[in-house]
């Protein structure tokens, strides 16, 4: 007998909502990443795209556990020399709370093109609401 490889042509993708509210924000994004990549199925093969769309609510009531908040920074740096910028998290969950989501999610995905692509599928929401309602999501608890 041979192994089942997934083919891209057969997927059919389906729409899942997490809710970030008072969840480790890491966790959130383990259980957003896994979805995004397929490993829940069944006939998950790890070259091919079979992961499904995953819609994140309520990313500024997700926490941060320890001392996080106040020792956890962002960084980015402009190319330019001295031109490294430290962002807190504390200052990052009260500004963009959707973007430490993305950056958490995007972090364990595969560094590649196949990780870029599941990217793509998610949506991440400060709030409660989005505008995927006709998609029918899946509510994940």
């Amino acid at each position: 007998m041979s192994t089942f490889m997934a083919n891209p042509n057969t997927i059919e993708r389906k729409w899942y909502v997490i809710d970030a509210a008072d969840k480790p924000l890491g966790k959130t994004a383990v259980e957003a990443a896994n979805i995004l990549r397929g490993k829940h199925r069944p006939e998950f093969t790890p070259n091919v795209d079979c992961g499904e769309f995953v819609i994140i609510i309520n990313a500024d009531k997700a926490i941060l556990t320890g001392k996080k908040l106040e020792q956890k920074f962002y960084y980015r740096h402009s190319g330019y020399i001295g031109g490294l910028k430290a962002e807190s998290y504390k200052h990052l969950m009260a500004t963009r709370p959707e973007f430490a989501m993305e950056l958490a999610v995007k972090g364990m995905l595969p560094h590649n093109s196949l990780g870029a692509k599941s990217f793509n599928r998610l949506h991440v929401y400060a709030g409660p609401d989005h505008k995927h309602a006709a998609q029918k999501p899946i509510v994940l608890e």
